[in-house]
């Protein structure tokens, strides 16, 4: 598992994919956070803080993660090398973690060159070191944990489909409405005092709960629940692929 991990990864990285999504993910929020005089501008913004870090990235991420996971699975049947992979000595639970893994780890890449945009901001506060540190690691969890969220539905998308574009769009439909979706349903009266239940079905509930700075472990186990699901359902897509083969060589036998 740990081999097809690496490879995925390095596949990634050796790629322009990878290093466009890394390069595209800090353009975009550096732009914004230090060069465009807009509302997100820390240096207009005038507090010591990483709020509109937070508040930008997962309309990024939302783009750039089904970028980097349209060609995971709808690559591999494209190719035809779906079947060899299928029958190395893996489970089908160890290669979806592979590929998930390695779409993990992609993320925390690009997240990791952020942290300057942390200690920038921790040496302009005035004084320096004014800034809520509590709140800054809150959201870099919840961030990660959107991602994270997202990486599963992409996987997810690109399994049930061989055409990239289209693993591309599904994954961005689904993402969104798991992000903002549920919060615009909510919004609606038609729906009354179930509002509040239908709002903390969607992920910006979550991820607005760990900014804060708190960690509740119904958060934590939102986003375990909705990967595991999305994980759950990669597995029963390509286990459906393999029982379609079956039924084909039965009715050729025949």
């Amino acid at each position: 598992m740990f081999t097809l991990y690496k490879k995925e990864f390095f596949a990634f990285l050796n790629s322009l994919i990878g290093y466009i999504a890394i390069v595209v993910f800090l353009l975009i929020n550096g732009l914004f956070l230090w060069v465009f005089p807009m509302g997100f501008n820390i240096v207009d913004y005038g507090y010591a803080s990483l709020d509109n870090l937070f508040m930008i990235s997962p309309f990024v991420f939302l783009f750039l993660i089904p970028a980097i996971t349209m060609r995971s699975f709808a690559d591999e049947k494209r190719g035809g090398t779906i079947e060899m992979l299928l029958t190395k000595p893996l489970t089908d639970m160890q290669i979806i973690m592979s590929k998930y893994l390695a779409g993990v780890s992609l993320v925390i890449f690009s997240l990791l060159p952020t942290l300057i945009y942390a200690v920038s901001v921790y040496l302009l506060g005035l004084p320096k070191g004014n800034m809520d540190l509590g709140g800054m690691w809150g959201s870099y969890i919840g961030l990660l944990f959107l991602a994270s969220a997202f990486v599963a539905i992409g996987i997810f998308v690109s399994s049930i489909t061989d055409n990239q574009i289209v693993a591309f769009m599904l994954a961005l439909i689904i993402s969104g409405f798991a992000y903002i979706g549920f919060g615009f349903v909510a919004s609606l009266s038609l729906f009354g005092k179930a509002g509040l239940f239908i709002m903390s079905l969607g992920i910006e509930a979550h991820y607005a709960s760990m900014s804060r700075g708190v960690i509740d472990t119904r958060d934590v186990i939102y986003f375990l629940s909705l990967i595991g699901i999305f994980i759950l359902l990669t597995k029963t897509s390509l286990e459906s692929r393999k029982w379609e083969k079956q039924e084909k060589s039965k009715t050729t036998a025949e």
